[in-house]
């Protein structure tokens, strides 16, 4: 099995994982494994943009307050406030190398035209940084091209995660600490091991599973399970945020409407054609997305619909060609005219509150290894996450993980031996239909039972099947050879047990978890909930 030996990996190419590359790229080799490329991650898909309170009218203050209010008691204000204050200089830095955002028009001859900021819900004031439509897109090329630049930072694309390797599973005296990772190199199906003194776990959400959802194919929470599995307390799970405005096509996969044409004055509007946000909240259509997504699911379901509608028609078709010109090209492909016709819309998975417990420096608790971006819980999002919130703790604490681990870098690790990948007595599977049938399985069972609004009923027979199906899926991934589908369907069904029993112990409604049973908030649950269990994952 081929070894490979580096100062620092970075495990995920979205925007924690380059940023951490980048700023770790002056300090030593950096290896940085990208499940597929580095144009395929989470943030490559956002569309809405990066909250910085950055205009005149604006103050950290403030947004650190929509963030408290939208994170329901939980968000740690502490954790927000450094975040926030950390993003103005990672824009300076983004826009140095060469991302362009949107800028109000002004006479040629002037450069210092304002900043075009959107609005979003929660946000009580424009402050949303954005390049088009496609910020994540745009940010991602700028900065892939920047660290392919990097001569210390070899990348290695179609390399996904299999396990962390730590010195307590190699039984090496001493403290426990991550020392690498195995890999499944996705085209020849080849295992190898990366060995580094310091890993940067950024492997974002795990959108996937749920059967509806906005995330790419990619977002399994290949990382969430990793660290579960290695020992690490996992955080505030049951809080899956699911975006209000997914396009109801049939066609048109996970593709997301995104926020700010909300905040740009669309409607919502249910199957009869009438506006119904305000019903449930006096700020309609500019409430946080736990609400907006309740109460879509609520008209939905009341009146028997298969979507709702979201309305710009009033703003015109060159205002939203310019405004959001790659949400009207996909609109248009696929029959809708956003500028004369309601767009039918669905709630859909969209963003995880919880996961690795670190801070905002990235650390976990085990040695030589932080987390950041989507895979991290750093207290910033609470119960709920304020929109483009995730774009702003990606960049900075990437950043401030990459320059907590070379302010304290650890020693090289190259004379522990990693063993050889044992593949004993497993041979490769003729049954692939089972993999397959098991991924819709565990989707479903999580669409069905563990959605926007839950029962305890639904929560017990949810963790009973996905227990069933984890042992099964263990079964599996003993006796085959590995696969991508396979590691990917081992760390899915990890993550659905995780929400499911953090949805358990929450015996409230709070922020993106709703319980029929316990609708409203518990002063004794105002508190994180935390799975930590000993490594290999459960008792499964």
């Amino acid at each position: 099995m081929k070894v490979l030996d580096c100062d620092f990996l970075v495990i995920g190419a979205g925007l924690a994982g380059i940023s951490a590359a980048m700023e770790l790229a002056p300090h030593g080799r950096v290896i940085l494994c990208a499940k597929r490329t580095l144009d395929e991650s989470n943030s490559s898909h956002a569309q809405g943009g990066i909250a910085v309170p950055i205009a005149e009218d604006d103050t950290i203050d403030a947004h650190l307050e929509d963030t408290l209010v939208a994170g329901a008691g939980l968000t740690n204000a502490a954790v927000a406030r450094e975040i926030i204050a950390g993003g103005a200089a990672r824009i300076a830095a983004l826009e140095s190398w060469g991302v362009k955002f949107e800028r109000k028009p002004r006479h040629p001859r002037e450069a210092d035209a304002e900043y075009d900021l959107g609005r979003e819900g929660g946000h009580s004031v424009r402050r949303i940084l954005h390049s088009g439509d496609i910020t994540g897109a745009e940010v991602i090329r700028v900065m892939a091209e920047r660290v392919r630049a990097q001569k210390s930072v070899r990348v290695l694309e179609n390399h996904m995660a299999i396990d962390l390797i730590t010195t307590g599973w190699l039984k090496v005296p001493g403290d426990d600490a991550c020392i690498g990772s195995y890999f499944l190199e996705r085209k020849t199906g080849e295992i190898l091991a990366v060995r580094a003194p310091n890993t940067v776990l950024a492997t974002g959400g795990a959108g996937k599973v749920y059967l509806y959802t906005s995330n790419p194919d990619i977002a399994t929470g290949d990382g969430i399970a990793m660290a579960w599995r290695a020992g690490l307390p996992i955080r505030n799970m049951e809080f899956v945020q699911f975006h209000p405005t997914c396009l109801y096509h049939p066609e048109a996969k996970s593709f997301l409407i995104s926020e700010a044409v909300r905040g740009e004055g669309a409607r919502l509007l249910n199957g009869a054609g009438k506006p119904f946000m305000k019903r449930y909240d006096p700020r309609a259509e500019l409430a946080p997305r736990d609400i907006v997504a309740r109460a879509i699911d609520n008209e939905m379901k009341t009146r028997g619909d298969a979507c709702v509608y979201l309305d710009i028609t009033h703003k015109g078709e060159a205002f939203l060609r310019r405004r959001f010109p790659n949400i009207f090209a996909t609109c248009r492909k696929y029959g809708f005219n956003m500028a004369r016709q309601p767009i039918p819309v669905v709630p859909a998975a969209h963003y995880f509150c919880g996961g690795v417990a670190v801070d905002t420096r990235g650390r976990t608790e085990m040695a030589g290894l932080h987390a950041a971006g989507e895979v991290a819980c750093t207290g910033l999002h609470g119960a709920n996450r304020l929109a483009s919130n995730s774009m702003l703790e990606a960049l900075v604490c990437g950043h401030a993980a990459a320059r907590d681990i070379a302010a304290n870098a650890r020693p090289p690790v190259r004379k522990i031996p990693i063993p050889d990948w044992k593949t004993g007595n497993a041979v490769p599977s003729d049954e692939a239909v089972v993999v397959t049938h098991n991924w819709n399985e565990v989707r479903t069972v999580m669409w069905d039972y563990v959605g926007i609004v839950r029962t305890n009923r639904r929560l017990a027979r949810a963790l009973r099947r996905i227990t069933t199906l984890r042992r099964e899926i263990r079964a599996y991934y003993r006796d085959y050879i590995v696969t991508a589908d396979l590691l990917e369907l081992r760390n899915i069904s990890a993550v659905a047990e995780l929400v499911i029993r953090c949805a358990m112990l929450r015996r409230e409604s709070r922020g993106l978890h709703y319980t029929l049973d316990y609708p409203y908030l518990a002063t004794s649950m105002c508190r994180d909930t935390v799975i930590h269990d000993l490594p290999g994952g459960g008792a499964v």
